[in-house]
């Protein structure tokens, strides 16, 4: 959403938004000039923004329909488009690469634009995350070629019409929309059906058969596939197998199978359209990351903090296996606010199940985001199921004292809620 919102203002237009929370992302907005409001009413919004002969208001499915300011934009006629809607028409006349999947989507699409970008490809990226190569959500080059994510939220996805696109994985995910995991992956399939004609789709190889695509993964009936996966000096190696080469030692930009993969399949997508192998590997030598996506807050010999957006179980055991992968021998602690009432009723036997993999866990209250509390699901319910060798309920006000006493030497910090609020506290009190 602040992408677009970046997008819109470069363009010339006047833009102003509404968060509930204010984070780094929103002070790098209002820094560019563009207003924005934490309060859930009109008071305080110029009048410019309350003109409905003139303003476009676009919306997340985030925002409750039972909120202030969207009950009045609503009652006052004003024309009303979700950000998936914008998307799409901002794309439709554009050649555009689209990154699917429940899991990687910012991190692969990401990369992506990053490897265009270093090809010399003038692109517009709209990402999910601040890219530490253009230090930002936004690249904003030729509109001709797009980078997006296909949000399967909402069934967003389903406002694109990509010529190239992906499908991480179809693990089962936001069941409050989908009801499902069947449900999910026949939008899934629908989604792989909207490709414009000769559209290229790429499907990791754990996807079923009912979407066909160029498959990509760890096995050699793949089309592109790792093999060799090692580490030295912290850094992740593999070899890559294309259809016509053998790519032997190459160094991926961010460590963990999951991670080589998105890497991978960003690869294939530039590699398709005729850029070759030696300028994509190059580019994958000189990806910097995203924020709170494996970022590494603190790295040295004695210590060690992660930030991570993962917040599902799935996302949770990759990031545990990725560390200890890497530092087999430290005991691991994770700081997690779990995101949705009802993702962790959904899921509370696996986020049990991930997060007893820790040797300590500290369990925030759960982020409720556009939900309101569900009976019977709490962080407490769920930490009485955790069976790591410690484990404690704790709040954000007593955080930062209880990590700085306990100098964990690993920690990690998850979830997508307002927990990236707290990693400079978090480092902070670890230095």
């Amino acid at each position: 959403m602040s992408a677009l919102a970046r997008y819109c203002f470069l363009k010339g237009l006047q833009v102003g938004g509404y968060d509930a929370t204010a984070s780094e992302i929103t002070e790098d907005l209002a820094a560019l000039g563009i207003f924005v409001s934490h309060t859930d009413g009109t008071a305080g919004i110029p009048s410019s923004f309350l003109d409905s002969e003139h303003v476009q208001l676009v919306y997340t499915p985030a925002v409750p329909e039972n909120s202030v300011l969207f009950t009045y934009f609503k009652t006052k006629g004003f024309s009303m488009q979700k950000r998936a809607a914008m998307l799409g028409d901002i794309t439709r006349d554009s050649f555009s690469f689209a990154v699917g999947g429940t899991h990687g989507k910012t991190t692969t699409s990401s990369i992506l634009a990053h490897l265009l970008d270093h090809a010399g490809v003038e692109i517009t990226a709209f990402l999910g995350g601040i890219s530490n190569n253009f230090n930002s959500n936004l690249l904003l080059k030729d509109t001709a070629i797009s980078v997006i994510e296909a949000d399967e939220f909402d069934r967003s996805f389903l406002q694109l019409s990509p010529n190239v696109a992906c499908i991480t994985g179809t693990d089962a995910d936001h069941l409050d929309i989908y009801d499902n995991k069947a449900a999910l992956e026949a939008a899934f399939v629908d989604f792989s059906q909207r490709l414009k004609p000769d559209g290229t789709l790429f499907v990791h190889e754990s996807v079923g058969p009912d979407i066909p695509g160029i498959r990509y993964g760890l096995s050699p009936e793949a089309a592109y596939w790792l093999e060799n996966i090692y580490y030295k000096d912290a850094q992740a190696l593999a070899t890559i197998h294309t259809p016509t080469e053998v790519l032997k030692d190459v160094v991926f930009p961010m460590p963990g199978t999951h991670n080589m993969l998105n890497a991978l399949v960003a690869f294939a997508m530039a590699e398709q359209q005729g850029i070759n192998s030696e300028k994509l590997l190059e580019g994958l030598a000189a990806f910097k990351g995203v924020k709170r996506r494996m970022s590494f807050e603190i790295h040295n010999s004695e210590q060690l903090y992660v930030d991570d957006y993962a917040h599902h179980p799935t996302a949770i055991r990759a990031l545990y296996q990725t560390i200890k992968s890497l530092y087999p021998s430290k005991e691991i602690s994770i700081v997690f606010q779990p995101h949705l009432f009802s993702r962790t009723r959904d899921f509370m036997s696996d986020f049990a199940q991930s997060l007893s993999l820790f040797e300590k866990v500290y369990l925030l209250p759960i982020y409720p985001a556009r939900e309101q509390p569900i009976t019977g699901v709490t962080s407490e319910v769920l930490l009485a199921k955790i069976t790591a060798p410690f484990k404690l309920m704790v709040s954000k006000k007593n955080l930062i004292e209880i990590i700085q006493k306990d100098q964990p030497s690993c920690l990690v910090s998850l979830g997508a809620g307002d927990i990236g609020l707290e990693v400079k506290h978090i480092k902070k009190a670890l230095l």
